[in-house]
């Protein structure tokens, strides 16, 4: 009569078991898969470091000229923050880092798609797998939470940078396909 029993606290510490390990599988083989980008893959850093002073220098190492007065990097802020000019007849400054970073940003968007994909994929599969085997009183729910939640984090890792349309579309998959699995596993109950 009680839920607490020996043996349901066994079958659940299992099906928790299987639910993190699984994901962790997952998330640690897709990382063997594809290579995640790093910023210093991109921006390295110079032993010596030359600062550009001039809008041809900037553009000349990749960056970005900023027309205006700024705030030095390293000094602490003040109650109220004032513009520092380094030199008076400097009108901009360069931000070195702009065309590395754009390369950077691309790489770990495109890194962030591919491992959602692989993700949706797993757990699509697992989903299933945890169908086929639905004889099996413990593995089956485990499959079946695992699989959720590793679309779940799927979705979480991608979710700010999806598209609008992908996340009706990839919503709309998931709502038909969790009525039909609830509709094809507690159909005569």
């Amino acid at each position: 009569m009680y839920f607490f029993t020996k043996s349901n606290l066994l079958k659940l510490a299992l099906a928790a078991a299987i639910i993190i390990v699984l994901n962790l599988f997952f998330i640690f083989s897709i990382q063997l898969v594809f290579d995640k980008p790093e910023y210093d893959d991109f921006c390295g850093k110079e032993q010596v470091h030359i600062i550009p002073e001039t809008q041809e220098e900037c553009v000349a190492v990749g960056g970005q000229w900023i027309e205006g007065t700024f705030v030095q990097k390293g000094l602490p802020r003040a109650e109220r923050i004032e513009p520092v000019v380094i030199r008076e007849d400097q009108k901009g400054y360069c931000e070195e880092d702009f065309t590395c970073r754009e390369g950077f940003q691309d790489a770990r968007l495109l890194y962030e798609r591919n491992f959602f994909v692989a993700l949706v994929i797993l757990g699509t599969l697992t989903l299933v797998a945890s169908f086929v085997l639905r004889a099996i009183a413990v593995v089956a729910p485990a499959l079946a939470a695992g699989g959720v939640l590793t679309l779940f984090i799927a979705s979480v890792r991608y979710w700010s940078e999806m598209q609008d349309y992908l996340r009706v579309i990839i919503l709309g998959i998931a709502l038909v396909a969790l009525l039909w699995a609830g509709v094809k596993r507690f159909k005569d109950k």
